[in-house]
């Protein structure tokens, strides 16, 4: 599935483009956020997942978070340390993790550039920076899927990134 292009892989196998890390150097703490133990016995540290809080529910998706009540109890409880509790990156990705994990692709098509992060959010893009160079490198990726969005451009770059968008942006 990696080595398809996702957009179609995902139409063909219904899956949904939804982050799902388990490897990540924070994990640790992030789990241990509200208390040391406090996820079990519902969530083991192996099963614990982060991801972005921009994801794709589909219908299915969509009703298991409607109907689940077990696992919420324990990403809704407040947080001890504040700087790891990001409920909405942890509860989705463990959630459809644990109950449909064929059914996510586990990455996301949302590049975000987390040099020169301030408090938690990802770099802001302003109009110097936009450039057909600064797109062909957003596609980037370190896998072998390519990007198709990107975050986090300041307001002021939508006239810059419509003067790119037919010879650059929209250009395959």
């Amino acid at each position: 599935m990696y080595g398809e292009d996702p957009v179609k892989s995902c139409r063909k196998n219904h899956a949904k483009m939804t982050e799902i890390l388990s490897n990540e150097s924070t994990l640790w703490d992030r789990y241990n956020t509200r208390g040391q133990n406090v996820m079990l016995p519902e969530v083991q540290f192996d099963e614990f997942r982060v991801g972005s809080q921009f994801c794709v529910l589909n219908r299915k998706h969509a009703l298991m978070v409607i109907k689940d009540r077990k696992l919420w109890r324990k990403f809704k409880l407040p947080c001890l340390n504040i700087q790891s509790c990001y409920p909405e990156e942890h509860y989705f990705p463990t959630m459809l993790s644990m109950q449909d994990p064929n059914g996510c692709t586990r990455y996301t098509l949302t590049r975000v550039n987390w040099t020169d992060s301030v408090n938690g959010h990802p770099h802001t893009y302003h109009p110097p920076e936009v450039s057909p160079e600064l797109i062909y490198r957003l596609r980037e990726s370190n896998s072998s899927y390519s990007h198709m969005f990107a975050r986090k451009f300041s307001p002021d770059c939508l006239t810059p990134l419509m003067e790119i968008a037919d010879s650059v942006i929209f250009k395959d």
